[in-house]
């Protein structure tokens, strides 16, 4: 008894200070299972009641109508098609697109990933779902604006490619003679994407001008030029009003890091200080995510994959080590990444390198294989290329 005493007292601070952290997240995975487990029983509850439903019951419907939701936020085809056995929707694109489009309380992320699929149904729901929007006699930015807060653009470049090529037909239908051709609109569309991201995204320090964004739409309009006042006023309109990424109450962070494609603990050696922090890693969405603790809603920094790469490297200090790196030759590009301060402020990240460690050799080969897979080249770009020197008529 003497001797666990000592060893208590005897603690060093660092010692005392790592105690604390374990005590404290325990108790924040205690509250965050009871939570799980309380919604684990009301949907279980729900689940059995209609096992046993009752047939003069007037909210019937509306209950396995709730259930087919919540099935579909968690797991879009296999919502629909339980909303399809139990006859709530007609194996129909236009019944399925209707549901989509109207029904509360649904998903907008997952919307977005049951439109994206390449299967048949899938398809012909894409083409009903954007036939329900009404552009007629809105500039591209209304209408883009419009589309985009229906549901939440996938991550996957085939799947943008199919719905902004949906929309761009819709549009063009819809107003006729403001683009010579659909791949016009498409280009322009993606240009005012990205003219959004960059006006108004704050790490983006190097803001394009009106006459910029005119000369990168040169020649796009079946080989022509379009009208300077029309991009003007798109350009004035993204500049006063950036668009607004729909929310999901709540859940946004949920989905997004559902399936990740990999996660686990790693140590996170810091950029000024060099001290090592264990940080619990995700990677999904081409993008390394870290959080404090496994609980934590909001990461604590976001590393974006682009233009990185990722190799071993030797340490003295740590075991198990590996760093991502720019992939320019200029050796002293610092990696674009933003983290919070202790205020709780999104900072731009200054590093030139990201050092991690790993707890054993397996891992580390884990984690830098599946890094390797995402930083793959995004083949996007090169279909955005490719449909650009289409509307341009640009030969080789």
């Amino acid at each position: 008894m003497v001797v666990k005493m000592s060893t208590v007292v005897d603690l060093t601070s660092d010692e005392k200070e790592l105690l604390a952290d374990i005590q404290r997240r325990k108790k924040q995975l205690l509250q965050e299972i009871q939570r799980l487990k309380d919604e684990i029983a009301d949907v279980t509850a729900e689940m059995e009641q209609m096992d046993n439903p009752d047939d003069n019951s007037a909210d019937s419907k509306s209950k396995q109508m709730n259930i087919g939701r919540k099935k579909f936020n968690m797991d879009p085809k296999k919502g629909i098609q339980y909303l399809l056995e139990n006859g709530l929707l007609k194996d129909d694109p236009e019944d399925i697109a209707q549901f989509l489009h109207h029904w509360e309380g649904l998903n907008k992320t997952a919307i977005g990933e049951y439109l994206g699929e390449k299967n048949e149904l899938n398809l012909k729901v894409l083409q009903a779902f954007v036939g329900l929007q009404e552009f007629e006699g809105m500039i591209l930015v209304q209408a883009l604006r419009q589309f985009l807060w229906s549901f939440r653009l996938p991550g996957e470049a085939q799947k943008i490619d199919r719905m902004m090529e949906a929309f761009a037909q819709r549009y063009c239908q819809q107003n006729p003679g403001v683009f010579n051709t659909t791949d016009t609109c498409y280009v322009l569309s993606f240009a005012i994407i990205m003219l959004n991201t960059s006006l108004h995204n704050p790490s983006v320090k190097d803001k394009p001008s009106v006459e910029r964004f005119i000369a990168m739409n040169r020649g796009i309009n079946d080989g022509g030029d379009l009208p300077e006042q029309l991009l003007t006023d798109l350009y004035e309109s993204i500049k006063k009003m950036p668009f607004k990424i729909p929310d999901d109450d709540g859940n946004d962070l949920t989905h997004t890091f559902f399936n990740p494609d990999k996660e686990g603990w790693l140590l996170k050696q810091g950029g000024r200080h060099k001290t090592w922090k264990r940080r619990w890693f995700i990677l999904t969405d081409n993008c390394l995510y870290y959080f404090e603790y496994t609980t934590d809603k909001e990461p604590r920094g976001i590393i974006p994959l682009e233009n990185l790469q990722v190799r071993l490297v030797e340490d003295s200090k740590k075991p198990n080590c590996f760093e991502l790196y720019p992939s320019e030759a200029n050796s002293k590009a610092v990696i674009k990444a933003c983290k919070t301060d202790s205020e709780g402020k999104v900072v731009e990240g200054r590093h030139l390198t990201y050092r991690l460690s790993a707890a054993t050799p397996d891992e580390k080969q884990e984690w830098i294989e599946a890094i390797k897979r995402s930083i793959s080249k995004d083949p996007f770009y090169d279909m955005l290329a490719a449909r650009k020197k289409k509307a341009t008529h640009l030969q080789n």
